[in-house]
């Protein structure tokens, strides 16, 4: 920007940084819930991308192609973290009732979703015949797939006007304070991981647990791209940055990331 909207939108930031700050949310935790288990609580079938990625192992360089066949499941990183979180808040499996017909289950799949995303939510929706998330998503694919939010629900997640902003050291340091909290609640916290305004990592993930030593803190993550093993955001202490794994997408490293579905403003 130049001229005097620029200076305009300059004079602005400090209000932005402080309303964003007192934005964190103060969900408190689901008492009468285990902690958030991998793969337990997971989805049995991953988001996959639209492009199929090439990753150099030396230069780390990213290429990429159409896949043949568009996948089943894509663009709805957002739309799966979002529904985990919702089942692990509100579903309660009963694996000893009799399974039920499929009609049942929409429903009851429909009930959990209709919850707010953001807070751990009083209602309890008993769900029969299957163990976990897992076990009922696998078992009824198409159902569960068909019932997710589409793209839409990544793309105009609320939060997203949070990516433009700086990431200063210090933010950072705060973020991963928060998550900790969150943790420490019960609550597990959804975070958007990027590398804006490159476009080498735009991703929603759930974090479910936390090593920590003088040095870092490694966050486990349920990243809704890989069905198969949990992840890495890893915060190093002194230098204040996040960093992520490699993945199928990603050559892995530095990102930048803040929490959201996380209050009125994300």
């Amino acid at each position: 920007m130049r001229g005097s909207r620029g200076a305009t939108f300059q004079s602005m930031l400090p209000v932005l940084w402080l309303v964003a700050g007192c934005a964190a949310g103060g969900a408190p935790a689901t008492p009468d819930r285990s902690p958030f288990h991998f793969p337990a609580d997971t989805f049995a079938f991953a988001n996959v991308t639209l492009m199929e990625y090439e990753i150099d192992p030396v230069t780390r360089e990213v290429s990429s192609h159409p896949r043949e066949k568009p996948p089943e499941v894509t663009l709805q990183c957002g739309a799966m973290v979002r529904a985990a979180r919702q089942f692990y808040s509100v579903a309660r499996f009963d694996p000893s009732a009799p399974a039920a017909d499929a009609q049942t289950y929409e429903h009851l799949v429909r009930e959990v979703l209709d919850t707010d995303p953001r807070r751990p939510s009083n209602q309890r929706v008993v769900i029969p015949g299957y163990h976990d998330l897992r076990d009922l998503s696998g078992a009824q694919a198409p159902l569960v797939k068909a019932m997710l939010a589409g793209p839409w629900e990544t793309y105009l997640q609320r939060g997203n006007w949070r990516m433009i902003f700086p990431f200063r050291p210090e933010q950072q340091e705060r973020v991963a304070g928060q998550l900790l909290d969150g943790l420490a609640r019960g609550w597990p916290p959804i975070v958007h991981v990027l590398r804006f305004p490159e476009r080498t990592i735009n991703h929603l993930v759930l974090v479910f647990d936390a090593e920590q030593t003088p040095a870092e803190i490694r966050f486990h993550v349920y990243d809704p791209n890989d069905a198969e093993r949990p992840l890495e955001l890893v915060f190093d202490r002194g230098a204040r940055i996040f960093s992520y794994s490699a993945t199928s997408f990603f050559p892995g490293g530095p990102v930048k990331a803040y929490e959201v579905y996380d209050g009125w403003l994300y």
